[in-house]
């Protein structure tokens, strides 16, 4: 019965926040009190397991979220999103418009939004469409495509970091990143071959266009300076999972290796790549991070929340029972876990809301489940966000995005774009399980 009343809670969510467009947070509070009541706690303990899921999440993923989110604003308020951009262009060249086009959208939505990375790079499409011998609809899905497998695959984007927070692997975020980096290479060589071939069947009518350099353009700070921030965490939080897999600790490099302390300092260094001209900007670009962050930080919380309330029930020890007896365990409740947060993608379209609530529901059950190092956890990350993945449809602010931005029809975008996005998700799960075996 308890299993029939989680599932209840889910079915809640997706209607409240499908159907009736409810906030997540909204919708994630309401679930959490429903099942508590239907599973039989105690109001008190329901109340006790609400405050406590929401404040031991926050109080470590929040200051991540938030420095990973200015990161992101200051990339792409100072043209340091662009510069990268253009580097990568000039670096592949024309030949290889469509690789590069996708490997700039995978570099720049690291620490950028889907959203922004499409909106602010979407220009080049048309620019390199002129250049090169690709339509421009192969390179809009190549550039739409690539910022989408990174968005949900690789930290410090919000989704990843908050489900990584959300089962327990905050310790582990350096081998969260190493798998995401791994796993998101054979997506994008997937989803390149399929951005070609499906771009080419679509004619969009501004095809051939090419924009003017513009004045900001020719003002944007060096490619090296642009790509500090996003290098400088990345590289300290590896090297302080490296270092633990040694067996090496000195107070002060774990110090600086740990997730909070290095994006703190990629944000350091963002704010750094300011031209002259613009510093006026300064204190607007940082409240818009702070803004920015804002909503995945109260919906992580409500996910936090509503494992909070999973936890207090007896899921665990039914779990638990269920492992003894099935020897094949992890490898269903990775397919599990995929099949959820697709469902929940599909259902209400947003991906960061998918993998917070998918990974809400499995903290209870990490440590029955007996995943306690950080490929197991990296690997269960990587499951939610494949999931996520699946499919980007009509309820997707970032579908209409891509739509609008590319100047292709819906019905063409439903043909290509959400064709793609889903077999971006199931080639994530197939790595994820075949990585189960031998890792």
């Amino acid at each position: 019965m308890l299993l029939f009343f989680i599932f209840l809670s889910i079915v809640l969510i997706v209607l409240l926040t499908a159907k009736f467009k409810w906030h997540p947070f909204l919708a994630l509070i309401v679930a959490s009190i429903f099942l508590g009541i239907i599973a039989g706690l105690e109001f008190t303990s329901i109340l006790d397991a609400i405050a406590t899921g929401f404040g031991n999440l926050m109080a470590y993923i929040g200051i991540i979220v938030v420095m990973g989110s200015i990161i992101g604003v200051y990339l792409e308020k100072s043209g340091g999103a662009m510069t990268i951009a253009h580097k990568i262009v000039d670096l592949a060249g024309k030949s290889r418009s469509v690789s590069a086009m996708s490997l700039m959208g995978a570099i720049v939505s690291i620490p950028v939004f889907c959203d922004s990375g499409f909106i602010l790079l979407s220009g080049l499409s048309k620019k390199l469409s002129s250049l090169s011998n690709a339509s421009r609809a192969s390179l809009s899905l190549a550039l739409a495509t690539g910022l989408y497998t990174t968005h949900t695959l690789v930290p410090p984007t919000p989704g990843p970091i908050a489900t990584a927070g959300n089962i327990g692997a905050s310790d582990h975020l350096g081998t969260v990143i190493i798998l995401g980096i791994c796993i998101s290479i054979p997506v994008l060589l997937i989803s390149q071959f399929l951005s070609k071939k499906l771009g080419e069947k679509i004619k969009l009518e501004s095809e051939g266009s090419e924009l003017s350099v513009s004045e900001e353009e020719i003002n944007l700070p060096s490619f090296g300076r642009s790509m500090i921030p996003i290098i400088v965490p990345i590289v300290l939080i590896s090297l302080g999972t490296v270092l633990k897999f040694a067996g090496i600790s000195v107070d002060w490099i774990d110090f600086i290796c740990s997730p909070l302390i290095a994006i703190t300092i990629g944000a350091g260094v963002a704010m750094l790549l300011l031209p002259p001209v613009i510093k006026a900007n300064h204190k607007s670009w940082l409240s818009e991070g702070v803004q920015v962050a804002g909503p995945i930080l109260i919906i992580t919380g409500a996910g936090g929340a509503f494992g909070g309330v999973l936890k207090a029930t007896d899921l665990s020890s039914i779990v638990g029972t269920w492992i003894g007896s099935n020897p094949q365990s992890s490898f269903v409740m990775l397919i599990l876990i995929f099949l959820i947060a697709a469902i929940l993608k599909s259902a209400q379209g947003s991906s960061t809301n998918a993998m917070i609530i998918t990974s809400s529901l499995l903290a209870p059950l990490i440590s029955p489940l007996g995943w306690t190092d950080g490929v197991d956890l990296g690997l269960a990350v990587m499951a939610i966000g494949g999931g996520a993945m699946v499919v980007s449809h009509y309820n997707d602010s970032y579908f209409w995005v891509v739509t609008e931005f590319s100047e292709m029809e819906s019905n063409k975008s439903i043909k290509s774009f959400t064709l793609i996005t889903g077999v971006q998700g199931i080639t994530v799960l197939i790595i994820v399980l075949l990585l189960s075996l031998f890792l």
